[in-house]
């Protein structure tokens, strides 16, 4: 009983389960393909798994997941679900055979018409096999095909996919999509055509038709039609996989007059060859020597007028190792600028260790056809980079629409290999006229000054005194000049900072190997290149990192910044600034902040003022406060050295120097000329009494007291007869006195003769004037000492917090045969000392 209701029950769902897909299925279709067309349609499940839940069937007769019809048959069905498209695709093949019979050439229809088909994706195949000896050509309408990498989309969802055929394997020629220059495929032995439409694309026709052409000799020929200003982006054949071995390929490229094309490589590889070589072939109009050939990594021709031909050549690679040749290029056409009719002579042969650079500048890219800049080589090698060396003359032009596209930047490397030769020689740093010249904007001009270690050191002197950029003030100048040294070790490395003309500084003095680039900031450049201009000189070398010669101006202020803002002043470096003071001017010494925030790990860091026409020091702790602004009225020195700082706690300072002139205070000149005449009444006085009284000591003395001398005469002198005076002059009145008649005993030396007084005068001095930066004293004798001040040092500044300095009245010593100039950072362990 059990079995029995087992096998009414089957039956049973099966009609039950028939009868619920014909009420839910949808409209019914019916496919006939005629006899012999070589035609096969096949439904099929799409890519993407069907919808847990929602299966859809194919209805034909019974129910299955995919439907083939072969030519000459005819089938109707229709499917159980409302949305097809979800869930199948539909294929066309049509073989056609080339080889057994007559071919079918012309225009090629969608066979069976796409409103027999349900509205599913649907890809149309087309197959023609041929004899190797003839030549197949698939030509297109409008709009013509673009290629595309594998694996891209087309906008609209419409794409071709080309194949060709050596031997018996299948070459993928490339993919496309509609919209493009490509008008014609040649190929020989086979081609394999698939058009692949969505399910919603109202298109009905092909699009090509095939044409019959004798053999090309070769793997395929594609044309690409150019009507206007426009780009192509094509790919060898098995893009992005090999290219066939030992194979040729060949684009035929139409350019209508007058404009030009360019072909630049964007990506290709190399395969390793045991015979011949890979290379690119070039048919060009007007070429004497057709074909020019060219290496893969060569720069590519460009600024051709006219139709022309390129051609990849394979080689018969390693079998061990074959590697892959592969090529992406683009062909840009425009029309010629003026610019491409005019040649540019750039004479580098008497350089040496310089490179100059033309390349596009950075800029957004568009979705719409932008012209492309393109520098000339010889007016034929074209590319969108080109760098030119020294030792030669080169000629070139520009394509493009727009110059301010591209930009310069050159180097040039000056270098001091023997210290004997170069030290004490100077080398301009300006750019050649060779390259300010060209019509494009210089970007950046870059030297490299490059000295031996410890032996030589770089004194920078500008044409016009240099401005350094802060925020206080900044750069409107069209260029600047940025200086940077490479330090003795990782994060040593000194950013001094970005220079301009019109400000203080007169010469900056580096330690060590310097890079000093001229940056521009527009085209107006080129009205102000005559204030460019450096001179560098090789010096004895100095170990501080950088000495700054400063000249202030009286009409603005000064402002300065230590090297490495942005990171700090690395350990244990010194920098120092010399600053003039004109003897009418006083200099205002200010600090731009009351702390710096810096926290020493080991070692102190310190800052020292010194006057340079004496001798003493200030010396400030820079975990300090600062201090407050000074008045200095001769030049003088800033130092600033570093410690080994904590993590996140860097060492920048930004302080300003400003001039006023030297003031004279009407009350002391009174009190010093009241003075100065009391005093001298006060001397006439004391002279005046001293005489009366020697003369009265001469009226009342007795007889005289006598030293024995064996060289005079021991006879008791007479006493003198004067003649009588005239009653009208009184003989106590004496015309003159004389010093040395009076105190003449005591300005007599032991061999009789007189010796002259010596007089306290005003001397100049005669020793030297600061030729080097302070240098801070041993930590023993830093005893703190109390210095008055006035009360207002620079009027005009509010003072900042109170910072008692250290008082030093030792000489900086400045050894002349070394020039060493450094400022010796104290030892951790000195500064442990008690007492400190």
């Amino acid at each position: 009983m059990a079995g029995l209701n087992c096998g009414v029950t089957l039956p049973l769902l099966g009609v039950l389960l028939l009868g619920a897909v014909r009420l839910t299925r949808g409209a019914a279709f019916e496919i006939g393909l005629p006899h012999g067309s070589g035609i096969s349609v096949s439904i099929r499940p799409g890519a993407s798994l069907l919808p847990p839940g929602k299966p859809c069937y194919i209805f034909s007769r019974n129910l299955a997941d995919s439907l083939f019809i072969k030519s000459g048959e005819t089938k109707a069905f229709s499917f159980s679900c409302p949305n097809p498209e979800k869930h199948f695709v539909i294929e066309i093949l049509r073989n056609i055979d080339c080889m057994a019979g007559p071919c079918f050439f012309g225009e090629v229809q969608l066979q069976p018409p796409t409103s027999q088909l349900p509205t599913l994706n649907r890809t149309f195949i087309w197959n023609v096999q041929a004899h190797k000896r003839i030549g197949l050509e698939l030509q297109f309408s409008l709009p013509r095909l673009r290629q595309i990498e594998p694996g891209d989309s087309c906008p609209d969802g419409v794409t071709h996919s080309i194949s060709g055929r050596v031997d018996s394997t299948n070459v993928k020629i490339g993919t496309f999509c509609s919209n493009g220059t490509v008008s014609r495929i040649k190929m020989q032995e086979g081609v394999q055509m698939a058009l692949h439409l969505p399910w919603f694309h109202p298109r009905n026709v092909s699009g090509f038709s095939i044409a019959n052409r004798s053999s090309i000799k070769r793997l395929c020929i594609i044309e690409s039609v150019f009507e206007g200003e426009g780009s192509a982006t094509l790919m060898s054949a098995n893009y992005p996989l090999g290219f066939p071995e030992d194979e040729l390929m060949t684009w035929q490229f139409v350019i209508p007059p007058p404009l030009r094309a360019s072909v630049s490589f964007l990506r290709f590889n190399v395969s390793n060859c045991e015979r011949k070589e890979e290379r690119v072939e070039y048919y060009i109009p007007g070429s004497t020597t057709n074909p020019e050939v060219f290496k893969l990594a060569d720069k590519q021709p460009g600024n051709m007028a006219g139709n022309f031909n390129l051609s990849l050549q394979g080689c018969d690679q390693d079998a061990q190792n074959p590697g892959i040749l592969r090529l992406k290029f683009e062909v840009l056409v425009q029309y010629p600028q003026h610019e491409s009719n005019v040649s540019y002579v750039v004479d580098l042969s008497h350089e040496r260790a310089m490179s100059l650079s033309i390349e596009p500048r950075p800029g957004r890219q568009s979705r719409r056809f932008i012209p492309g800049c393109f520098v000339c080589l010889e007016s034929r090698t074209c590319s969108t980079n080109l760098t030119l060396t020294a030792g030669s003359r080169h000629r070139i032009s520009f394509l493009c629409d727009d110059l301010t596209r591209l930009w310069m930047n050159a180097e040039k490397t000056f270098s001091c290999m023997d210290h004997r030769y170069c030290l004490r020689k100077s080398y301009p740093l300006q750019v050649p006229r060779d390259i300010l010249q060209l019509p494009v904007q210089l970007h950046d001009f870059s030297w490299k000054l490059l000295v031996p270690k410890d032996r030589v050191s770089l004194a920078l002197v500008p044409a016009q005194k240099l401005q350094q950029h802060t925020q206080e003030r900044i750069c409107n100048t069209s260029f600047s000049y940025l200086v940077a040294s490479a330090g003795a070790g990782p994060g040593q490395d000194l950013y001094f900072g970005s220079f301009c003309p019109g400000g203080a500084i007169q010469q900056i003095q580096v330690k060590q190997n310097t890079s000093v680039t001229l940056r521009t900031f527009g085209p107006s450049f080129r009205q102000e290149v005559s204030r460019q201009g450096l001179t560098v000189s090789f010096i004895p070398y100095f170990k501080e990192e950088g000495v700054f010669e400063v000249t202030p101006d009286t009409k603005s202020k000064v402002y300065l910044r230590t090297p490495n803002w942005e990171r700090g002043l690395p350990s244990l470096a010194s920098v120092s600034w010399n600053i003039s003071v004109p003897s009418d001017q006083v200099s205002c010494l200010t600090f731009v902040k009351e702390r710096t925030g810096l926290v020493c790990q080991t070692g102190r860091a310190y800052l020292i003022v010194q006057e340079q026409s004496f001798a003493a020091e200030e010396v400030f702790s820079l975990e300090e406060v600062l201090p407050k602004p000074s008045a200095h009225h001769h030049n003088f020195w800033v130092n600033i050295s570093n410690c080994s700082p904590a993590s996140g706690k860097q060492l920048d300072l930004l302080f300003q120097v400003s001039l006023t002139p030297r003031t004279v205070d009407l009350t002391v000149i009174l009190i010093a000329v009241v003075g100065g005449g009391a005093l001298l009444l006060f001397a006439l006085g004391l002279i005046i009494c001293f005489v009366k009284k020697n003369r009265k000591k001469k009226r009342n003395k007795g007889l005289a007291v006598g030293v024995y001398n064996g060289n005079v005469n021991t006879q008791m002198p007479m006493q003198p007869k004067f003649p009588k005076a005239p009653k009208d002059i009184d003989p106590h009145v004496y015309a003159v006195i004389e010093d040395t008649m009076v105190y003449g005993h005591l300005l007599q030396g032991s061999n009789g003769s007189f010796v002259q007084p010596e007089v306290d005068t005003y001397r100049p001095f005669q020793g030297p004037m600061g030729d080097c930066p302070p240098s801070p004293p041993p930590i023993c004798s830093r005893a703190p000492t109390v210095k008055l001040a006035p009360e207002d040092p620079c009027p005009g500044f509010s003072p900042g917090s109170e910072s008692e300095p250290y008082t030093f009245s030792h000489p900086a010593k400045c050894s002349g045969g070394d020039g060493n100039t450094d400022v010796p950072l104290l030892d951790a362990r000195e500064a442990e000392q008690p007492g400190e």
